[in-house]
């Protein structure tokens, strides 16, 4: 499906971004990936790291400084490119607090600059990429993403004779990621205690590699509008705290505004409209844009099955946990 094919990330030089790319092109026989995000230091680091270097001396990578706020430069950096890969965002949940209209700009307004430039260049898929904070939403960087998404699958209701697909992926904490609150207990554990919000609190995790995995699938059998949830385990705080500072005492700070006791990727009401296959779930349009029991039967090797009334997934609620042995491996392996 890649082969020959031109790519661009937005938001590309992220944790996501990097190991999409390093991985693609070990196992894809593509054209071209284009980087397009606002920071010249990271493009310039990994132009010049030795895992990119060499692509971009054979002209197989190349970077495009630019905002998702700006229309015409991602119309400009879309010429020629067969699939985009959305990443970009204002993620992190007190900035988005504190500078909620920043958030709007790049999250919801940028979501759709990326929609509009991607219909004019004739692109053929588009996957952007979300958060399990987008469903039912009790902070501004869900509520964005949550208005970001709702975007994209609207975006197939008016592709007129485009051949266009949009898709959203959505998924939890990444194990590996800038994000991630491991290096920051690690840190912590010179000072004697851990710090932590909430002893009852959950958390879904996948791994970089699993990620990028799963936007390839997805690119793969995507039908357009679709929103891709993968199954995939959780954790609890307390036992990622002692797989990072075995023995060190926990100290409970309470919980930050925004934040929640169990993420959610499937609220009951999504449920409704929910399809479960083997490894994934996927919540289908509102507006029907194709048949969804053809969907169901057709769209994967193996049947799905329609979800339970009264169905959620979330951290809490999931049948996969990973131990603190789990965690310790994972940790050892992916950081």
């Amino acid at each position: 499906m890649l082969k020959g094919k031109t790519i661009l990330i937005t938001g590309g030089t992220g944790s996501f971004g990097k190991r999409f790319i390093q991985h693609v092109f070990k196992t894809h026989d593509i054209k071209k990936v284009i980087v397009y995000s606002r920071d010249e230091l990271k493009q310039f680091d990994m132009q010049n790291s030795d895992i990119f270097a060499h692509y971009y001396n054979q002209g197989r990578i190349r970077y495009f400084i630019g905002d998702v706020r700006d229309y015409h430069r991602l119309k400009m950096a879309f010429e020629g490119v067969d699939i985009v890969i959305h990443a970009a965002a204002l993620k992190q949940v007190p900035a988005a607090e504190y500078n909620p209209f920043e958030a709007v700009k790049t999250n919801i307004i940028g979501g759709q600059n990326v929609i509009d430039a991607a219909l004019r260049q004739g692109v053929e898929k588009v996957i952007a990429l979300s958060t399990d904070k987008a469903a039912a939403p009790i902070n501004l960087y869900g509520a964005t993403k949550l208005a970001s998404d709702k975007l994209f699958i609207a975006a197939n209701n008016y592709r007129g004779a485009h051949g266009i697909k949009f898709s959203v992926v959505r998924y939890g904490n990444v194990m590996g990621s800038r994000g991630s609150v491991i290096p920051f207990f690690q840190k912590m554990t010179t000072t004697g205690e851990i710090p932590i919000t909430d002893k009852r609190m959950t958390r879904f995790n996948i791994t970089l590699q699993e990620g990028v995995d799963f936007v390839l699938d997805n690119l793969e059998r995507m039908w357009g509008g679709e929103l891709f949830v993968p199954k995939i385990p959780s954790y609890r705080i307390t036992d990622l705290a002692e797989a990072v500072a075995p023995g060190v005492p926990l100290r409970t700070v309470g919980i930050r505004p925004g934040e929640k006791i169990h993420e959610e990727m499937i609220t009951e009401t999504d449920a409704l409209n929910t399809i479960e296959f083997e490894d994934y779930y996927v919540i289908l349009p509102s507006t029907q844009l194709w048949d969804p029991d053809k969907f169901r039967k057709e769209s994967n090797l193996t049947e799905g099955s329609w979800c339970d009334f009264g169905f959620a997934y979330n951290s809490g609620n999931n049948s996969d946990f990973l131990s603190v042995a789990d965690l310790r491996k994972l940790i050892k392996e992916k950081m």
